[in-house]
């Protein structure tokens, strides 16, 4: 079951052909992570859809609370009688016009499904990435955005897919690494954390923020936020991508390069904490 609007209808449910988000990938998203029918870091997230709504100038409707979305989006829980679930909440512009939109109003969905475990766990599994090169990420504030514009991402999974890697890093054209296919990165030499910052191009992740906040708050890690370079990469003892869904995932190896995950499992573990005293 799926919300459409505020209702709540079968998966069958199609979408008008003039639909803007499929047409022109008019539309942003939000995944969101829901454990014993809370949504973690919900503020996090609503602040940021917001705030994107208001860059692709998207007209925000007065019901659009924090509270009202909170209840739609637990409502699709309700129907397909889950508690713990993986969430995306789509919203794109109404139908009408061409590039130009007759209409900033918008329309939203809702989609649910079931989520394996409640906690961030640590994969033990190898997990190899390499760069991808065959488009670069323009630097500026839509490649911060989550909008349905997924196409390097898309590209870069089938090049994953048949060079047998688990994943890619993306760069942009200053060949600098911002991100991998489904997350962000951070790069650990000593005790000193590296990720890039949101003016490389990268995404404005929402659990990038929560590990910079846990970084700051520890005298264990010092945190930059710098460029990475791909040769940098070699020389690091970890390496490890952020997001949502699952948590933090340690790359095990980049070409020849292998790479330890003391620090991700620590930084988990901080996390899981963070998590469980609603912070």
């Amino acid at each position: 079951m799926i919300n459409f609007n505020g209702n709540i209808s079968d998966e069958t449910t199609t979408l008008d052909v003039e639909n803007r988000g499929l047409k022109y990938g008019d539309s942003l998203f939000e995944t969101l992570r829901i454990v014993a029918n809370k949504i973690l870091f919900w503020e996090d997230h609503y602040f940021r859809l917001m705030e994107s709504m208001r860059i692709l100038r998207m007209e925000i409707p007065m019901n659009f609370t924090m509270e009202f979305l909170e209840a739609e989006i637990l409502k699709v829980l309700a129907a397909n009688d889950l508690k713990n679930a993986r969430v995306r909440f789509t919203v794109y512009r109404g139908n009408g016009g061409l590039y130009l939109p007759t209409s900033n109003d918008i329309e939203y969905m809702i989609t649910a499904n079931s989520l394996a475990s409640p906690f961030y766990l640590l994969s033990e599994e190898a997990y190899e990435v390499d760069l991808y090169k065959d488009f670069y990420v323009n630097k500026g504030l839509l490649s911060t955005l989550k909008t349905n514009n997924k196409v390097i991402n898309v590209l870069g999974s089938i090049y994953a897919k048949e060079n047998d890697l688990n994943n890619c890093l993306l760069v942009n054209e200053d060949k600098s690494v911002i991100e991998a296919l489904n997350g962000n990165i951070f790069l650990v030499k000593g005790n000193t954390i590296k990720t890039p910052p949101i003016t490389d191009g990268c995404l404005k992740g929402i659990l990038r923020k929560q590990l910079i906040e846990i970084l700051e708050k520890t005298s264990d890690y010092e945190l930059k936020e710098e460029s990475i370079s791909p040769f940098e990469i070699q020389k690091a003892d970890e390496f490890f991508i952020t997001n949502v869904i699952r948590g933090i995932v340690p790359i095990t190896k980049y070409r020849k390069k292998q790479f330890e995950s003391t620090v991700a499992r620590d930084l988990i573990a901080k996390l899981n904490v963070r998590i469980r005293l609603g912070a």
